[in-house]
């Protein structure tokens, strides 16, 4: 290998790092074929999304994926072929949900069949299959989840005390309500 080669290279891997150094939510995908009409779509849709597209060389992220900790084995069907890897929005669930309904929207169905193929998902560093990553929480579902849980016992506890007091506070007005509605007694004189 030449010296030029491997300062290239070098620089290549520097600027991954630099990319995906907190990035660790992805999509995996295989883009042949595509042409430069079909790319330009994609591209510019996925933008306005805020999601960034980058073909990469298999080897030199592998590596870099690697040193960040994010856990794809080198076997893996993620590395083999041509490699575009998708990121942005605000989790592997939007990005997913994003990616699957720009591939499958009637109008641009046609410009991406069999030329763009999702090989899968890496969420938080670790590799998840697409449709994992489909039915994934976003982040505001997940803080709902948690929410609603955190609230849940309170909300028993509250309906066990109120129940209740409402029924004892309920008779006490029938009681009154009879008292008032019973004659007074005559007054003798």
């Amino acid at each position: 290998m030449s010296a030029m080669s491997k300062i290239i290279k070098e620089m290549e891997m520097k600027s991954l790092r630099e990319t995906f150094q907190d990035v660790r939510d992805l999509v995996v995908l295989t883009v042949k074929g595509l042409s430069c009409h079909g790319e330009h779509v994609l591209r510019s849709t996925m933008r306005k999304k805020k999601i960034r597209l980058k073909m990469i060389k298999n080897s030199l992220t592998r590596k870099v994926f690697g040193e960040l900790g994010i856990k794809v084995e080198a076997e893996s069907p993620y590395w083999a072929g041509p490699t575009v890897l998708a990121w942005g929005a605000g989790s592997i669930a939007e990005l997913s949900r994003e990616l699957d309904t720009e591939l499958k929207l009637p109008k641009n169905a046609a410009l991406y069949k069999e030329k763009v193929r999702i090989k899968g998902a890496i969420a938080d560093g670790q590799p998840v299959t697409f449709d994992l990553a489909l039915k994934m929480p976003t982040r505001t579902e997940a803080i709902g989840r948690v929410v609603a849980l955190a609230l849940s016992p309170a909300t028993r506890i509250l309906g066990q005390v109120v129940g209740p007091a409402s029924r004892v506070a309920s008779q006490i007005n029938t009681i009154v309500d009879k008292e008032d509605a019973a004659p007074a007694p005559a007054a003798t004189a």
